[in-house]
């Protein structure tokens, strides 16, 4: 049984279990109805929240370095917005190495940017291993809180640097 099995199968007694205390408790109506919005709300919160284990393309910023493994562009039409899905490895700033496992991201579609990514693939498709950083925009100064979509960041792809190997 998998995790998700598993997941599936919790949410099933609990849903039994919250109708058994509807069924046969002397619950006024309104902790009943308190009762089916509280289960209603959960099913909510939980698909939202393993959208993200599933493997579905996070929403979330790119980590600050990356390696640039694969891109799909679904370009804008009459009606999407279009978005650039990437494929990277984070490169851990400690260990100054790619992790192991990769992450799907889900990124607006910009002409600017598909182009950037655009350019980064070709090279990648000749062998040549790309590195992005990903830093926020720079705005106007002042709280940035106040101000919304700031979380956009400045994506630059360049050519991975050859490892340096120590000395014989």
């Amino acid at each position: 049984m998998t995790s998700t099995h598993a997941l599936l199968w919790l949410y099933v007694a609990l849903v039994f279990l919250a109708g058994l205390a509807l069924l046969f408790s002397r619950w006024g109506r309104l902790a009943k109805a308190a009762v089916v919005l509280a289960v209603t709300a959960l099913y909510f919160v939980a698909d939202h929240t393993l959208a993200g284990v599933w493997g579905w393309p996070s929403r979330d910023s790119l980590p600050e370095r990356f390696v640039l493994l694969a891109m799909v562009v679904e370009e804008p039409g009459k009606k999407t917005e279009g978005a650039l899905y990437l494929w990277v490895n984070a490169i851990d700033t400690a260990k100054g190495r790619p992790e192991r496992e990769p992450r799907a991201y889900r990124l607006p579609y910009t002409k600017d940017l598909h182009a950037v990514l655009n350019e980064g693939m070709k090279k990648a498709r000749q062998g040549v291993t790309q590195m992005g950083t990903a830093e926020p925009k720079r705005g106007p100064k002042g709280s940035s809180w106040l101000r919304p979509g700031n979380d956009e960041q400045e994506i630059k792809i360049r050519d991975l640097p050859a490892p340096q190997l120590p000395e014989k």
